[in-house]
């Protein structure tokens, strides 16, 4: 099995909805990316993964939340934007864009700082 991975960043606004405490009041985040695909074999030149395609992929979906509030994007206009609920969103998104008999996202790590992040992925 080979895993490969990428990082990104990102920046927006938040808040976070029936919170009790200072994340409940609108706030800004350099969120880190970082996603993780796994292949069970190398295509005819040696490549799991063209990372060109993955960072392609993924820029797509961060340019929909980069400089904005993310309170007010679909999905998370109905839900939470919490970490874990960003990096499930992620998830989703890539793995309908990239998955296939070779190909999987494994997993997304959302940091909202260097100490703090969730993951989601499944098994």
């Amino acid at each position: 099995m080979f895993e490969l991975d990428v990082e990104r960043e990102f920046s927006s606004a938040h808040n976070l909805k029936g919170y009790n405490g200072n994340c409940s009041e609108k706030h800004g985040h350099n969120w880190g990316v970082q996603v993780f695909v796994r292949s069970k074999s190398l295509d005819e030149i040696g490549i799991a993964v063209d990372f060109k395609a993955l960072k392609r992929e993924l820029d797509a979906i961060l340019l929909e939340l980069d400089h904005k509030d993310l309170n007010t994007i679909p999905p998370f206009d109905k839900i939470n934007p919490t970490s874990e609920n960003i990096a499930k969103t992620i998830y989703d998104r890539l793995a309908a864009k990239l998955n296939d008999s070779r190909i999987k996202v494994y997993k997304v790590r959302i940091s909202e700082n260097k100490s703090s992040g969730a993951s989601y992925f499944e098994d």
